[in-house]
């Protein structure tokens, strides 16, 4: 079992709890604060480790991810296909023969389908959907969808043309929603699983993001209403919120992170461009250029039995920021985090 942060919060966590009780014991004169505790503790913090350690067995269950041209999807893919999941991986690519498609169908095993997934086409998703449906061998059942897919759109409020927005919002947002919507009776039926990539900015805002953050912050609500309407089903949802991960995925690479910069620049006023000034305009650019960890995240995906509603695989910088943003008075977040 991989141990993360969220695992040593919910230890801790049962810590406390084991710590009230101990006291009202210790207050009621039924046995001693030290004794109780000292056993409750491990007690709880055992059967919780334990649980966390069971994994679903993945004979006869099959898995969609999207966007696994490159990054967290491309990484998922495998390793859910390794793990012995049938994998379909839905490439926005795979027509126009990308890397990444190539590479999964190299890489991966027999079980592991290619898919070509557009998320803002209609017409794409219902080919998938049926080829899904034509693929699955009987007596195996589609169990999961990894909504994985998105796009990044960097820029601020008054730099960030409309179509900025409207972009990062039909595929972060909007897709994600269509492909749920298409695959959700066959995941209840299975009473199976559903993943949704979001964001550690999904839950606190940063400068120069507002295109993208306001999909994560989307998302975010739309799986926190998915997850009470699914529990009747017995269909988990799990919310995954990545940290920076610019260096080890395709998200943001120089050449795009550039393009946005020029379009933005191309589309504001003289008014804007001298109130912002271009030199400090170019080096906010500049600073999304090798930034986040290296590493892609592929293996935190949780496949337990009892999964958490929310996994968070940010750095400790930003396990930080989110302690600070959702817990801390606002101008102490504004202090540490705004731009200037």
């Amino acid at each position: 079992m991989l141990w993360t942060a969220d695992k040593t919060k919910d230890v801790l966590f049962w810590g406390c709890v084991s710590y009230a009780v101990a006291t009202v014991i210790n207050l009621l004169g039924i046995a001693g604060f030290w004794s109780t505790f000292t056993i409750i503790w491990p007690v709880c913090a055992g059967i919780y480790v334990a649980q966390a350690s069971l994994q679903v067995l993945p004979a006869g269950k099959a898995v969609l991810v999207t966007g696994c041209d490159s990054g967290f999807g491309h990484a998922t893919a495998l390793h859910l296909d390794k793990l012995g999941f049938r994998v379909f991986a839905g490439c926005q690519f795979a027509k126009a023969g990308g890397e990444g498609s190539l590479r999964l169908k190299r890489e991966g095993s027999e079980r592991l389908h290619v898919l070509q997934i557009d998320l803002t086409s209609s017409e794409e998703l219902t080919q998938a959907f049926e080829e899904v449906k034509r693929i699955l061998p009987e007596g195996e059942m589609f169990w999961g969808l990894v909504n994985n897919a998105g796009i990044a759109r960097k820029g601020a409020v008054e730099w960030s043309p409309m179509e900025y927005y409207r972009q990062a919002a039909e595929v972060n947002y909007f897709g994600t929603i269509a492909i749920t919507k298409l695959f959700l009776p066959l995941i209840r039926l299975s009473k199976g699983r559903l993943v949704i990539v979001t964001s550690v900015i999904g839950r606190c805002g940063v400068p120069i993001c507002s295109p993208y953050v306001g999909t994560k912050f989307a998302l975010e609500g739309f799986s926190d209403c998915l997850r009470l309407e699914m529990k009747q089903f017995g269909v988990k949802v799990c919310v995954v919120e990545p940290g920076s991960h610019v260096i080890a995925t395709d998200v943001l690479t120089k050449e795009k992170i550039q393009g946005l910069r020029d379009g933005c620049w191309e589309k504001m006023s003289d008014e804007i461009r001298a109130a912002y000034g271009e030199t400090n305009f170019r080096q906010m650019y500049a600073a999304f250029v090798d930034h986040g960890e290296r590493d892609h995240g592929g293996e935190r995906y949780d496949g337990g039995t009892f999964p958490r509603a929310r996994y968070c695989s940010g750095s400790r910088t930003y396990q930080q920021m989110l302690f600070v943003g959702e817990h801390l008075p606002e101008w102490v977040y504004d202090y540490l985090y705004s731009s200037t």
